[in-house]
């Protein structure tokens, strides 16, 4: 394993036991994740990107296989506050305003409280949210709710961020302005994200590895490192580097749903 990883699954599979019988949800997916590493996931719906992310977070249990998070198992890892999770509705509370959503887990896990406020004034920086610390939730756009919901995850600086599909209900221009922002925030954490997305755009924009996942069950079909440099702004999509990428990531989803015809 190589000394900066982080995040190791080896034959990671799961099987939900139903009414109908079971479903495999993963199948035999090997991956490694490294320190400072933006790896997106991306497959058609129900190809288990969600799954792998749950499995990560101790969200959801693998039935076969293995999967370590920071050298221990996603248990001991969860415990000891390894990553922040960011899902795909901003899960705001409507009663707190934004920096008392912020403040939740810091609560929760027993900062004194101007440890708490520091943290605040810190991630609402990150997230460009400065001003609206004492706004309720529904006087925000959806764009500034989910830039909440990621400096509620960035609170307690773990050094993983998970994010299931975050912008994904977001109109494109907003979505566009998001990923700068997200790319601009990776770049000053050095933080580890992975982050699961339907948008081809999207996860070869973001990403310096995009992970192609196959109809259920869930494989991985192809593992794209991006020769993209680190800065990024958004017309490189419009470049033949960008444009050879996306094409396979294209044809990797293609022979994914091939295996099954």
């Amino acid at each position: 394993m190589n000394t900066d990883t982080v995040i190791s699954a080896r034959n990671l599979s799961l099987s939900f036991q139903t009414n109908d019988g079971p479903v495999h949800a993963l199948k035999d997916v090997t991956l490694e994740v490294c320190k400072g590493d933006f790896v997106s996931f991306i497959g058609p719906s129900g190809c288990g990107k969600t799954t792998f992310l749950r499995c990560m977070a101790d969200l959801e249990h693998p039935t076969g296989g293995t999967i370590t998070v920071n050298g221990m198992s996603a248990e001991a890892a969860r415990k000891s506050r390894a990553y922040g999770y960011v899902f795909q509705a901003a899960g705001l509370y409507p009663w707190r305003t934004i920096a008392g959503n912020i403040r939740l887990p810091l609560e929760i896990m027993g900062y004194p409280r101007a440890d708490q406020d520091t943290r605040i004034k810190r991630v609402v920086d990150l997230v460009d949210l400065t001003g609206f610390e004492n706004r309720f939730p529904w006087q925000l756009s959806g764009g500034m709710q989910q830039r909440a919901s990621i400096a509620r995850a960035l609170a307690f600086d773990a050094d993983i961020l998970l994010m299931d599909e975050p912008f994904g209900a977001l109109d494109e221009i907003v979505r566009d302005h998001l990923n700068e922002q997200l790319l601009d925030l990776w770049r000053r954490t050095d933080k580890t994200i992975c982050f699961v997305t339907h948008s081809i755009p999207e996860a070869v924009y973001l990403s310096t590895r995009i992970v192609v996942m196959s109809p259920r069950p869930g494989r991985i079909t192809d593992v794209i490192d991006s020769p993209l440099p680190r800065e990024r702004p958004l017309d490189i999509r419009e470049t033949s580097a960008f444009l050879k990428i996306a094409h396979r990531v294209r044809e990797g989803l293609r022979a994914g749903h091939g295996d099954d015809l």
